[in-house]
């Protein structure tokens, strides 16, 4: 085999020749295996169907409040029920610790505990969280089928109860959640608005809205100065000439006052009584000329008599000068005393509105650094009335959401297989052994058949007389059979029978 290539018909001669070191071991092994499972302790796997159902109400409605993809959330899960707290009340009330430790018996429970998935791929999640998932199954392997049934029977409730647990404890901590934002959005919001109030209250017409506003003021106060200022000197004029024309007749009447006093009266009187007696002496007494004096006479008498009983009164010449001071000065004094009362209102309203024309034009001046400051303000309201708006829809719908969950309308696991009792053991395999052991038995013939072919020294054909002694056959004599006494190329007897043949003649 060493010194030639080998063909098929040299394979299929070992295959014939070392068959029943190849058959032994295939036969007998499957039989050893399957008395072998006997000799392990045998394990009872017991299993339920759990049903993963939508969300019952459209999501187009309502979104459904867990995001998390159901691999991540039935591992989360399943480490939850495994936990020693969950675990320590399901291995007293069924007594399995009996002559056991606890923490060994959490250990079986946690490595014979599988989770599978109904399809193969627990991680493909639509957008929505949803997966494709329809359901999974529950294992547990125990060393009685009963212990397996109770026990996968309690870890499935468990599963089934913590993921309720778990939907509305995430709900209801997602609505608290929000609702802590939301009060705190709307105190970032009342401190904003309150902010702008103050902010308003103090630029007051200075508001970028007031620019545009402030300027028409502007321009009517501008016009309305202009027509004070106009109506202001009209009437200084006015005054100035009605004190130039009370002058005038002040002079005049004080004038003719001067005549008025005592000692001009007296002295007119004695005049007039001189001419009385010089007319009596031409004329009689009822003359018109005599008639005229004595009027004039009777005149001055009474004038004398009003001066004398005024002086005995104390009044003063001025008192009585004004007191007897003719409408024209008096009508003339009144329209001076209006002009000035005139005069003082323009003037009044002349300096409100140059200082209120210099209160625009100083907001009209600010008006770009109280715009700026306006701008950061209402940029800061904006936002938080925009996360507090944002953050009052949210909590809405984490309250339908959690509204939901609590009715138990969102997705649901629920049982739709019970643990089943299992019939036959699932460890060992007493199956799966004998085919084991077949075929550990047929790899051990074969190794078996090649060691000893690998060992045989024997030259069977031509060619492996050719590969051993590397020298040239000079003649080949044909084998006779002796019963037929025929001659042909049929197989020696020896060589049919695996042994080697004597009649090759070979160059020494």
């Amino acid at each position: 085999m060493q010194n030639r290539e080998l063909t098929l018909d040299d394979y299929l001669a070992m295959l014939r020749r070392r068959l029943a070191a190849i058959l032994v071991p295939a036969l007998l092994a499957p039989v050893a295996a399957y008395f072998l499972s006997y000799a392990f302790t045998p394990h009872f796997t017991s299993q339920s169907l759990i049903l993963v159902e939508t969300q019952k109400v459209p999501e187009g409605y309502v979104q459904p409040v867990v995001t998390s993809g159901i691999a991540q959330r039935i591992a989360t899960m399943q480490q939850q029920v495994l936990s020693q707290n969950r675990l320590q009340p399901m291995i007293d009330r069924l007594g399995l610790a009996k002559g056991k430790s606890v923490d060994d018996v959490i250990d079986g429970i946690r490595k014979n505990f599988v989770i599978e998935g109904v399809a193969p791929d627990l991680s493909r999640n639509h957008r929505t969280g949803q997966s494709d998932v329809p359901g999974f199954y529950l294992s547990f392997t125990a060393d009685s089928a009963s212990a397996a049934q109770q026990v996968c029977t309690e870890l499935t409730s468990m599963l089934l109860a913590e993921n309720l647990k778990t939907r509305e404890q995430v709900a209801q901590s997602t609505t608290e959640f929000l609702l802590r934002q939301v009060e705190q959005a709307k105190r970032d919001l009342d401190d904003q608005d309150a902010k702008l109030a103050t902010f308003k209250k103090r630029y007051l017409g200075q508001l970028p809205g007031d620019e545009d506003n402030n300027i028409k003021l502007l321009m009517g106060m501008d016009s309305q100065l202009d027509a004070n200022t106009q109506a202001l000197n009209r009437a200084q004029q006015d005054r100035a000439y009605a004190q130039s024309i009370l002058s005038q007749q002040l002079a005049a009447w004080k004038a003719s006052q001067a005549a008025m006093n005592p000692e001009s009266l007296e002295k007119q009187l004695a005049e007039l009584q001189n001419q009385l007696i010089t007319l009596r002496t031409r004329y009689t007494d009822d003359h018109p000329d005599v008639l005229k004096v004595q009027s004039q006479i009777a005149e001055v008498k009474r004038k004398l008599a009003e001066v004398n009983a005024a002086s005995a009164q104390g009044t003063s010449s001025a008192e009585k000068g004004s007191a007897n001071e003719p409408a024209e000065i008096q009508q003339l004094r009144l329209q001076i005393h209006q002009y000035d009362g005139t005069i003082a209102q323009d003037t009044r309203e002349q300096q409100r509105l140059q200082e209120a024309i210099h209160t625009f034009q100083g907001r009209l001046a600010l008006s770009p650094a109280v715009e700026e400051q306006y701008k950061q303000l209402t940029r800061g309201y904006e936002t938080a009335q925009k996360v507090y708006n944002d953050l009052m829809v949210k909590k809405s719908a984490s309250e339908i959401q959690t509204d939901m969950e609590r009715r138990q309308q969102g997705e649901q696991m629920s049982l739709l297989n019970p643990a089943s009792f299992p019939d036959a053991p699932s460890f060992p395999n007493r199956l799966l052994f004998g085919l084991g052991g077949a075929g550990a038995g047929l790899v051990l013939g074969l190794g078996l058949g090649l060691w000893l072919e690998m060992r045989d020294k024997a030259l069977r054909t031509e060619q492996d007389v050719l590969a051993a002694l590397s020298l040239p056959m000079l003649v080949a004599v044909p084998w006779i059979d002796a019963a037929n006494g025929k001659r042909g190329k049929k197989t020696p007897p020896a060589q049919a029978a695996g042994k080697p043949s004597k009649l090759s003649i070979l160059e020494v």
